[in-house]
């Protein structure tokens, strides 16, 4: 069917020379071909692709809600210089992006985006400047999670007509192929939005800070084409609807591996806003502190030399023949610690009490060993802490369990104990 005053034109490739161009069936001749049917725009109501409308409509409507994060921290230059009264101090910036999660001024980012130098906590400055505005304004620490890489903040001196909260979606039914819209500020180009498609919905990557091994706890991330650079960090990721169902947080990059900045090559994560959900109600009360990933009550039991000292790793490190000969399974966590009274203890688990050292480490035989938790391979802590991310107070992990030559199932359960806050005083 042709739209009014469109011609449709259909072209009938053969396989050599001679193809016949028709407009509306009428043959059209060599010069006609050659050049542009129409050298004027389509002006007309319904030029505009439904899904630019789409993303012009998200954009117009949440754009608004967006938040633009600058951070400032004063660092020695010099530390050993500035003991005898020389060397010198510079400000460290940064920026980054954020987003209104409530009408309470409540904004959401990562970390990384608002962290200090050194031991960790928060930068000693933070502003926030929302659409519209050219003033920025003094931002405090709702509260930290550097394990998830996830940082509530608020600006209290924020106009209340100014805050625009963003509805959060469902990342938990997301489908490869579904549009993504990215909002923040890359490379300092505050509230910039570009848009591509959910590549993948269960990426396992290292996401965070100060984990076990003071490494980043893998988590499921989702991947997206749409591109993501420096200063996106923080920012929200939205389906068609307008709802978030990410927050941008890192980027494969082969142009950062050599030392430069990092640049999209269409490979962006974001953290499911399922996990952001979850820990929203303990960010809101943690006091500017820091909440930590749940923790069940256990210590690794198999650990090697490292630079840092002994480091917990997992059985896959061990040969095979070094395995079989101590009737271990080819994978999985050591437990070489149960501490009283948490949920490990109760469910049962049983540390290893013979310690053996080998050339290079130590493990503690005679105990348990986890080979898999709700159904997942874990063969570290990390794995271990993967599983365990998103669960609440009253939520179970069903571990599998091998105890010399018996498999079993173990629920356990997580209890207060296992959700502790370290405030920041």
């Amino acid at each position: 069917m042709k739209g009014k005053g469109v011609g449709v034109l259909l072209v009938l490739v053969g396989l050599g020379l001679g193809a016949t161009v028709l407009r509306d069936g009428v043959p059209l001749g060599a010069a006609q071909q050659a050049a542009p049917a129409a050298s004027a725009p389509l002006d007309e109501p319904g030029a505009r692709l439904q899904n630019e409308q789409n993303t012009i409509d998200v954009v117009s409507r949440f754009e608004p809600g967006l938040v633009f994060i600058s951070t400032e921290e004063v660092v020695p230059q010099d530390p050993f210089a500035m003991m005898f009264g020389g060397g010198q101090e510079e400000v460290q910036r940064g920026v980054g992006s954020g987003f209104f999660v409530n009408d309470a001024g409540d904004i959401l980012t990562n970390y990384h985006v608002v962290a200090g130098e050194g031991s960790g906590g928060a930068a000693a400055k933070i502003t926030v400047r929302v659409m519209g505005q050219e003033a920025s304004v003094p931002a405090e620490v709702v509260g930290l999670a550097p394990q998830y890489d996830l940082a509530l903040i608020r600006a209290p001196g924020l106009k209340k007509d100014l805050i625009r909260p963003i509805p959060l979606g469902d990342s938990a039914s997301l489908k490869v192929g579904q549009k993504a819209i990215a909002m923040g500020a890359p490379f300092g180009l505050d509230f910039s939005v570009t848009e591509g498609i959910v590549s993948s919905t269960a990426r396992q990557i290292p996401i965070g800070f100060g984990g076990v091994s003071g490494q980043g706890i893998t988590q499921k991330a989702i991947q997206t084409d749409a591109a993501i650079n420096p200063g996106n960090s923080g920012g929200p990721l939205l389906d068609s609807g307008g709802r978030v169902i990410g927050i941008n947080t890192q980027i494969y990059s082969p142009a950062g591996q050599g030392g430069g900045v990092g640049q999209s090559a269409g490979v962006g994560f974001a953290i499911p806003i399922d996990t952001a959900r979850n820990l929203l109600p303990r960010l809101q009360v943690a006091q500017g502190g820091e909440v930590n990933a749940p923790d069940i009550g256990i210590r690794g039991g198999l650990a090697v030399q490292s630079r840092q000292g002994l480091l917990p790793v997992g059985l896959s490190v061990l040969s095979s023949a070094g395995k079989r000969q101590l009737g271990l399974p080819d994978q999985g966590l050591v437990v070489g610690q149960v501490l009283p009274g948490t949920p490990a203890a109760r469910a049962g688990l049983r540390a290893g009490t013979e310690r053996q050292q080998f050339r290079g480490g130590l493990i503690l035989l005679g105990g348990d060993v986890i080979t898999r938790a709700d159904g997942e391979p874990v063969d570290a802590l990390e794995d271990l802490q993967a599983a365990l991310i998103d669960k609440k107070e009253g939520d179970t992990v069903t571990l599998t369990v091998v105890r010399g030559e018996a498999t079993r199932e173990v629920k356990v359960t997580l209890d207060a104990s296992s959700f502790t806050v370290r405030t920041g005083q």
